[in-house]
């Protein structure tokens, strides 16, 4: 925003005329489709101008960014109406939900209670975990985000949140750049022709390492190669790397807010590998839950919506309909081998940094 006001003269003239508009996406289209210019707290949230302790535009940021609060859209719950949609066949049926990508897939999770998380495994790895009423700032490279507010004189609620900059990402990798697969469902079924991953290990730091490491000099390498490795070993390896990562941020996770998850929800497209997510609750060591519905972002905005005009009256009745028709993992190996993994692991981050 502050190098669109110093460098282009349509934004510097709009100001001039009282009428710039700044906004992120779902405002946009919230104005296009009703005429209000709002926002809802996550995706205000975003922006790094909203405190998120009062959810209001910070006069502080505003300062220093050079933006005026008449500039930004009103900041509101996630879950109200905000106008009805203007013209064309839906006229007249009201809009009220909107969430943040990832704070919709933790409603659409039903993530309500504090030390409740959803992990969404897409080309890269989001990992929300509820930490209740209050925010808590991390000290072990995570992020304070705000979770949902689903009224607007709901309680808010926060979370902590890690990513990984390449999951699903590294499946296609295997398939278009090395041609290791011909399909992205290929990589369960090499997977299981072998027991384990023979000792290799594929750091997929492509673009360095996201939560909780934060090493942008870190880059890709497969570790542990033998005459004994095949490209079962390698496939395994890569559902594996991202399984490893989960457990590093969940770990950061349970020093920050001192809580022990006991489950994991999941979505997103690698959760449709049965073989993933069973690599997935051998690393963790606790349940991993696989809901029916995966795409879990538009129902938790459908959910937040319903609940605004009175299709469900409680978050009990939220929980219901997304944690119906769920699937459980559990592991099915020993402490003394998932240590051994993870310790194997840690080798392997090791020898990926220092290299940018």
């Amino acid at each position: 925003m502050r190098w669109m006001l110093e460098n282009v003269p349509e934004v510097q003239a709009a100001r001039e005329r009282g009428t710039l508009r700044f906004g992120t996406i779902d405002t946009w289209l919230l104005y296009k489709l009703t005429g209000s210019y709002v926002t809802d707290v996550t995706n205000a949230s975003r922006t790094m101008l909203m405190d998120i302790k009062n959810f209001r535009w910070s006069n502080e940021c505003l300062e220093f960014f050079g933006i005026k609060e008449s500039e930004l859209p009103e900041i509101r719950s996630s879950a109200e109406v905000y106008g009805s949609i203007n013209e064309g066949r839906l006229a007249g049926i009201p809009i009220a939900g909107c969430l943040g990508d990832q704070q919709a897939a933790m409603v659409g999770q039903s993530c309500f209670e504090a030390g409740e998380a959803k992990n969404t495994y897409g080309t890269g790895c989001f990992m929300l975990f509820n930490t209740g009423s209050e925010p808590i700032f991390s000290k072990n490279g995570l992020l304070t985000t705000v979770g949902y507010k689903l009224g607007p004189n709901a309680e808010p609620k926060y979370a902590l949140e890690g990513s990984i900059a390449v999951a699903g990402s590294a499946i296609q990798w295997l398939r278009d750049k090395i041609g290791l697969i011909f399909s992205a469902s290929e990589i369960g079924f090499l997977s299981d022709s072998v027991e384990d991953n023979g000792g290799v290990y594929f750091v997929t730091a492509f673009s360095g390492l996201f939560a909780p490491y934060w090493r942008d000099d870190a880059r890709g390498c497969i570790v542990g190669l033998t005459q004994y490795a095949t490209r079962g070993h390698i496939a395994r390896a890569t559902l594996e790397s991202v399984c490893y990562q989960t457990r590093a941020i969940l770990d950061a996770m349970r020093k920050d807010s001192g809580t022990e998850l006991r489950r994991l929800r999941v979505d997103g497209g690698m959760t449709n590998s049965e073989q993933a997510m069973q690599i997935q609750a051998d690393i963790l060591g606790i349940e991993v839950v696989r809901p029916e519905m995966r795409e879990t972002t538009a129902l938790g905005a459908a959910l937040a919506a319903g609940l605004a005009v009175g299709v469900w009256e409680s978050e009990a009745e939220l929980r219901q309909v997304a944690q119906s028709n769920v699937s459980a993992f559990w592991s099915r190996i020993s402490e003394e081998k998932r240590n051994n993994m993870l310790e194997g692991w840690e080798k392997a981050v090791k020898r990926s940094l220092d290299w940018a």
